[in-house]
């Protein structure tokens, strides 16, 4: 008998001769541990890596950033060598790729004359597992205890730190949360850091505190309500700098505040001025004259606070002290709460309008106040072998970064460098290109690097001397594109 699938079951020789061919076009990608396979036309798990005509290609364009507004545009459309553009333009990290693990040089090692002096700037895409964002937050609003956890999608990506003045503080990702914990919250970990570092918004809630919404730049959001100032200080400090305005117009003020609540007349302030002792006594534990701690909860409420009604927080009223027609002011940190009353016949306080020279100090304090601003500051540690990528002999560059031989950039941006072991850095990605951070799926971020140092140093330190390129051929070659440092940051060399 005569088969009849014997025609459908041979081979299709012209689809294996495509499949044939497009494995031989695919290319493999060794930017990070994932080891992608590209096929052509298409990208790597991180979209930063394609396959374009057989060949890995970074797919965002090599950045420089410029001095010169003449030099905003793509360096390599018009560039003709001109020996200015040595000091006028920089060779940041963003779009340089990476050469993770660094057993190669780094992906561009550039050279350039600087005021007279032989430069050379590795430049190097890192990739970072320790790593993390400081999240600064100017508010006085209560957003959670000191350690609460912090979430982004349900998954916990950092915590709650100590609180500086006027600002509430996170500390988001970090090796633990980033690889140490499960899959999950890893990918949430760095979906969040990736959107933060590129100065996006992230909703992050607290456990046991509040709902924020936080951007770099931006005022943050907390439950749903935009935030507009940041204290004047804490309520000691408010009495300090506004007795003088008060005095004449008020015989009692208290300034309603979550760490320090201040009373005018018992204060130095006060008794400076030769104010009389209204004889109201606030809750809360007494510091020095004038000063209470912990005279309610934290909250949302006035000054930092949990209370609504600010009378709550006065325990008694000294009738030897007080006097019927003593004028209260009851006013928070910001000026953003303030109330006025009088003291009746039994020294109850009572509601009364709000006369204008008290309304205007209490303006006074409003437009004192610095805008609500959210501040993020990217911090990696810059060790292992991301710096074999510069030198054969690691430990020399991290003595030449201590000691202050090698300038650290990130996207021509400066960093911070801690003191101490390794090269721990430390930048606000408000001063970053556009589009200036990446990741890969392990997961990790992946932040502009740079290193620069007089040629002499680098060779000296055992770098890949062979392998630095005049500027003018990466400005040929790689066709990069140039945007202006904003005017407050400092061009990066010279």
């Amino acid at each position: 008998m005569t088969s009849t699938h014997a025609a459908t079951d041979a081979p299709d020789e012209a689809a294996l001769e495509a499949a044939r061919q497009m494995d031989a076009a695919t290319v493999a990608c060794d930017a990070c541990p994932v080891l992608c396979r590209i096929r052509p036309g298409k990208t790597g798990a991180c979209d930063r890596y394609g396959n374009v005509e057989g060949r890995l290609t970074r797919m965002d364009p090599l950045t420089l950033v410029a001095r010169s507004p003449d030099l905003v545009r793509f360096a390599g459309d018009d560039w003709t060598g001109n020996p200015i553009a040595g000091k006028d333009l920089f060779v940041t990290a963003i779009g340089a790729g990476t050469t993770y693990p660094d057993y190669k040089p780094a992906p561009f090692i550039v050279g350039a004359e600087i005021d007279g002096v032989d430069m050379v700037t590795v430049v190097s895409e890192g990739v970072f597992s320790y790593c993390g964002l400081k999240i600064k937050i100017d508010t006085d609003r209560h957003l959670g205890a000191e350690t609460a956890t912090v979430r982004a999608e349900g998954e916990a990506i950092g915590h709650v730190t100590t609180a500086e003045y006027g600002s509430q503080m996170l500390s988001l990702g970090g090796v633990h949360h980033l690889t140490g914990g499960s899959k999950r919250e890893g990918v949430a970990t760095c979906a969040a850091m990736l959107t933060l570092a590129n100065r996006g918004a992230v909703e992050l809630t607290i456990d046991g505190g509040a709902r924020v919404l936080v951007q770099s730049g931006v005022a943050p959001v907390v439950d749903g309500v935009p935030e507009s100032r940041m204290r004047v200080g804490c309520g000691s400090a408010t009495i300090g700098i506004f007795a003088g305005q008060w005095l004449g117009h008020a015989d009692e003020v208290i300034v309603v505040d979550d760490h320090i609540t201040g009373v005018l007349t018992e204060h130095q302030a006060g008794r400076f001025l030769d104010m009389r002792p209204a004889g109201i006594r606030v809750r809360g534990r007494r510091s020095t004259p004038g000063r209470y701690f912990q005279v309610a909860n934290p909250g949302l409420g006035w000054g930092g606070t949990d209370i609504l009604d600010p009378l709550s927080i006065i325990e008694k009223i000294d009738a030897k002290l007080a006097w019927p027609g003593l004028r209260l002011l009851m006013v928070s940190t910001t000026g953003e709460h303030a109330a006025w009353f009088v003291l009746d016949d039994d020294l109850r306080p009572q509601p009364a309008e709000m006369p204008p020279a008290i309304a205007a100090a209490v303006a006074r304090i409003g437009e004192n106040c610095e805008p609500a601003l959210c501040s993020v500051l990217f911090m990696a540690g810059a060790g292992g072998s991301l710096r074999a990528g510069a030198t054969e002999n690691p430990v020399l560059l991290t003595r030449a970064v201590q000691e202050g031989r090698a300038q650290v950039t990130s996207g021509g941006a400066p960093v911070y460098v801690w003191p101490g072991g390794g090269i721990t850095t430390m930048v606000d990605v408000a001063t970053l290109p556009d589009g200036a951070f990446g990741y890969v799926p392990t997961p990790a971020l992946v932040a502009p690097i740079e290193f620069t140092l007089p040629a002499h140093d680098y060779a000296a330190l055992g770098g890949h001397v062979g392998r630095v390129r005049p500027l003018a051929d990466v400005l040929a070659e790689a066709r990069p594109r140039s945007v202006m440092l904003p005017p407050s940051i400092l061009f990066p060399i010279g």
